[in-house]
């Protein structure tokens, strides 16, 4: 009565068991990719068995600690990156473009004379000192 239960599972293929202990469909095993292989560097060369796992592991605990450990916050800039050569330099490249777009005072505030010229607030400054404005 319980040998169905008792008996080892015929998985000559080594595919992944399902919900009820029993491998899963060949088919479902090549539709959801998990034959394909994705390591990712960051996590310690970990491999992703499947494209869907691989998404997933971004937003978890041990991608976080590879990125913690390599000083870069892990936003939505590094999804897809798992080479940590490539991480540093997009994260080089990130501050580059933050420094460059944020506000300088004494070269981004415009002044305007009497007659419309516009200039910076140092131009202006220096032309005031001078009398010439």
């Amino acid at each position: 009565e319980n040998d169905d239960e008792d008996r080892p599972i015929y998985n000559p293929l080594n595919l992944p068991l399902g919900w009820d202990g029993k491998p899963i469909p060949f088919w479902l095993y090549k539709l959801h990719g998990l034959g394909i292989e994705y390591k990712c560097e960051i996590c310690g060369n970990y491999s992703y068995w499947g494209r869907r796992a691989f998404e997933k592991h971004f937003s978890e605990w041990r991608h976080a600690y590879g990125m913690k450990c390599l000083k870069i916050p892990n936003t939505a800039h590094f999804k897809e990156i798992t080479k940590i050569e490539d991480a540093i330099v997009l994260y080089d490249k990130l501050k580059k473009d933050a420094e460059d777009q944020t506000f300088r005072p004494d070269q981004d505030v415009e002044c305007e004379d009497i007659q419309g010229n516009v200039m910076s607030q140092r131009a202006f400054e220096d032309l005031r000192r001078q009398g010439l404005i």
